[in-house]
């Protein structure tokens, strides 16, 4: 992918990654430390997560066509050496989302018959809770540090410290 209605795709595509990646990391660990939140969830999670890993590729190659297509820049090759660090993050919230969904649709089914959940998946509920907060602390602050190195890239000149117009738009 390499342009969108005339614009590079790289900036359009960003959108979805900085929208969604934060927005699974919230629904996973709600859906982890709140049985109530998976259920609601349901398969929404792992589809959820699963376009957020999906769009991760999508946008880093729409980045590195991009990054051939501009000024050789150190800014622009930070932000591209740090966008390639989140392939992993997106991975880690898409296999955490289907082991909670999975975790809760098994809990469902084994309360229905065995009259309640076993003690033991209380431990594995902490677990599961624990590495789902690591991951999504660590996907947000992902996006965000690679966002700010875009921001940077993008912007470091291409602006007047100045005012070029009159404080009122004029």
């Amino acid at each position: 992918m390499t342009l969108i209605n005339g614009l590079p795709a790289h900036v359009l595509l960003v959108h979805v990654v900085v929208v969604l990646i934060p927005l699974t990391a919230l629904a996973l660990v709600a859906a982890a430390v709140w049985p109530r939140a998976a259920r609601r969830l349901g398969v929404l999670l792992p589809l959820l997560a699963f376009v957020a890993l999906a769009s991760v590729p999508l946008t880093t190659q729409a980045g590195e066509w991009l990054e051939r297509h501009v000024a050789d820049d150190a800014l622009v090759r930070r932000h591209t050496e740090l966008g390639d660090g989140l392939l992993p993050w997106a991975l880690g919230l898409f296999v955490l989302a289907a082991v909670v969904w999975w975790a809760g649709r098994r809990a469902q089914t084994e309360s229905g018959r065995a009259g309640g959940l076993r003690w033991s998946a209380l431990p594995v509920r902490i677990v599961v809770g624990v590495l789902s907060l690591a991951v999504a602390v660590g996907a947000v602050v992902d996006v965000y540090r690679i966002g700010d190195s875009g921001a940077k890239a993008a912007w470091h000149d291409a602006y007047s410290k100045t005012a070029t117009h009159g404080e009122d738009g004029s």
